[in-house]
């Protein structure tokens, strides 16, 4: 069987080290042997800030291949256009939101941290269609089939307070609010559209 390759870069070594040796001074103070080679690899995705090994893997696999020559200063349009996820190029929020999500797709917890539960509700967002009315029967059937914790009231309310729906003072009827989003959200969008949770 051959061998899957996993190709593992991190913005910031030091933050990143760092975060490891915390991690092994954890086990060590609470008096845990070494790790083993499957905890070590975990233990590395997660000081990356990744759930486990198994979503590094995923990172790598939809990640566009190495390229030997420098990368330009302008913006590659077949990458753009190609809807390329790189782990290395996104930013902590977009990571952590990722890993709010189960494996089809679904928002599993509201974050605690504001950015990343706003990032989350981008995803949210994509499920609505432009240039139609809701009732709200039909946002809380949207929400309630996105996520798995049960509280379909408190994403309405999330999605209306960033301006994401619009609604009637009423709450008689909801739409999707025009937005183009930042450079940092369509690089969580991608991801999140790409299975990488």
């Amino acid at each position: 069987m051959t061998r899957l390759l996993v190709p593992f870069s991190t913005p910031d070594v030091s933050a990143f080290t760092k975060t490891l040796k915390s991690f092994l001074d954890e086990r060590h103070a609470a008096g845990k042997p070494l790790p083993s080679h499957v905890e070590l690899l975990n233990l590395l995705a997660r000081a990356a800030g990744l759930r486990n090994f198994a979503t590094l893997k995923k990172f790598a696999q939809a990640a566009p291949p190495i390229q030997a020559t420098p990368p330009s200063k302008e913006p590659s349009v077949s990458n753009a256009a190609a809807g390329a996820v790189n782990l290395s190029t996104m930013s902590a929020t977009v990571r952590k939101a990722l890993l709010q999500f189960d494996d089809s797709g679904r928002l599993v917890r509201l974050p605690n941290k504001l950015s990343v539960q706003q990032m989350t509700m981008w995803a949210l967002w994509t499920q609505f269609a432009a240039n139609r009315k809701y009732t709200e029967k039909e946002v809380n059937a949207i929400t309630n089939a996105f996520h798995t914790f049960g509280d379909q009231a408190t994403l309405r309310r999330e999605l209306v307070n960033m301006k994401l729906l619009g609604r009637k003072s009423d709450c008689s009827e909801y739409w999707k609010e025009p937005h183009r989003p930042t450079e940092e959200v369509q690089d969580f969008l991608r991801a999140w559209r790409a299975g990488l949770r």
